[in-house]
């Protein structure tokens, strides 16, 4: 089953989007499907049987990727708003685009402490109080870039339906040059890239209620149907109408194949 978390439990809203915990029945696999959206997130595994497990760092996606994994007890990942990795991580986002490195890799021996640590947690509400303590030492000693703030200030615009680089660029009064820079070292993808990430994740969420892919296209900052499907095919690997009907929904019949 899973379950999204409250965030006020983990004291943490300033660098948490989201935490989703799954514990599957036993011999079920854990399907793990992640889209471009910009984000780090932390993951912990515990394998079945209790024992044994690890924490991982996911960076940002610039292709979506998609995972079944069996023999899991549970699993917690644990999402970072755009640009807040960095002050809890020590690292530059770029280190971890498209890529899934181990924290003790990361944080030394303290990452292998703190998969430990969730391993011996008795309960799901245990484990979240270990990751929030954690957490929380992370961020009392933060490590932050000066170019953190302009690109959490830049994530607001594109997220808040600007949808020109240059335009982001000159309303923060800094050269597109530099807003790359700032993206690259505290999101972990160019500020076009993230654009485009924001586009897919508009359509997606759009696409549940909605089977009318002309309207979805406009409102979510395509130049129209046809480019939305060839950014599916790039950033997804799958056209629009596969993609839904591989997560079960929705079935149109106007959907783009």
């Amino acid at each position: 089953m899973a379950a999204a978390m409250d965030l006020p439990n983990l004291a943490l809203p300033r660098f948490v989007e989201d935490i989703r915990a799954v514990a599957p029945p036993p011999g079920q696999a854990v399907d793990v499907e992640w889209l471009p959206d910009g984000r780090t997130s932390f993951v912990f595994r515990a394998f079945e049987g209790g024992r044994e497990g690890d924490v991982w760092v996911a960076g940002p996606r610039t292709r979506a990727i998609f995972k079944s994994k069996t023999g899991l007890a549970r699993t917690v990942t644990l999402r970072f708003k755009p640009g807040w990795s960095v002050p809890l991580l020590g690292v530059a986002a770029s280190e971890f685009t498209d890529r899934i490195v181990p924290l003790e890799d990361v944080w030394g021996h303290a990452g292998r402490e703190f998969c430990e640590e969730l391993l011996a947690a008795r309960s799901r509400a245990d484990v979240m109080d270990r990751v929030a303590r954690a957490l929380a030492v992370r961020a009392g000693q933060p490590f932050e870039t000066a170019s953190g703030p302009l690109a959490r200030r830049a994530v607001c615009l594109l997220e808040g339906g600007e949808v020109r680089v240059e335009s982001v660029a000159d309303r923060l009064g800094v050269t597109a040059r530099h807003l790359r820079r700032a993206f690259t070292e505290n999101i972990g993808i160019g500020p076009k890239e993230f654009a485009r990430a924001v586009r897919l994740q508009r359509a997606v969420r759009m696409a549940a209620t909605s089977c009318d892919w002309a309207r979805i296209a406009a409102e979510a900052g395509y130049y129209d149907q046809a480019h939305l499907i060839a950014d599916f095919r790039q950033l997804v690997g799958l056209t629009p109408g596969a993609f839904f009907k591989r997560a079960g929904g929705p079935t149109c019949e106007a959907l783009p194949l």
